[in-house]
């Protein structure tokens, strides 16, 4: 199975596993982490470099964290826009399933986000919704 995985903020194996429970085992995973600024301000005049870093800093932990606990993993920094970070990483990852993680209480949480409340139908894979609980 191929699993692409979209998140904000580092995940472990352990999150993942009791999202999708066995379905993680023998799977390939790609993490993707938007490159979402912050703040609007930041937005607009296009201070992408800290985004840039946070989203490069959560792939790659969250690829450390899968592969110690065994899960194949490669990661990868999305566009600002999840949807179109989503839609990227599928041009040359054809997933079978997406889980998008989200936080709560934060500007990225992704469940409200307009181009994924429909993204099982727009990309055509099942897609998971879960939250990254502190």
């Amino acid at each position: 199975m191929k699993l692409l995985v979209l998140t904000p903020e580092p995940v472990d194996a352990n999150l993942l596993r009791s999202t999708l429970g066995e379905e993680v085992e023998g799977a390939e995973v790609l993490v993707v982490s938007p490159a979402t600024n912050r703040s609007k301000l930041a937005f607009w005049v296009s201070d992408s470099d800290a985004a840039i870093g946070e989203a490069e800093a959560a792939q790659t932990e969250t690829v450390e964290r899968l592969e110690e606990d065994g899960v194949a993993a490669a990661g990868d920094t999305g566009e600002s826009e999840p949807a179109v970070a989503l839609q990227d990483a599928l041009a040359t990852f054809p997933a079978d399933r997406i889980v998008i993680f989200s936080h709560p209480e934060s500007d990225r949480d992704y469940r409200e986000d307009k181009g994924l409340a429909d993204a099982e139908a727009r990309f055509g894979v099942p897609v998971t919704h879960a939250l990254i609980e502190r």
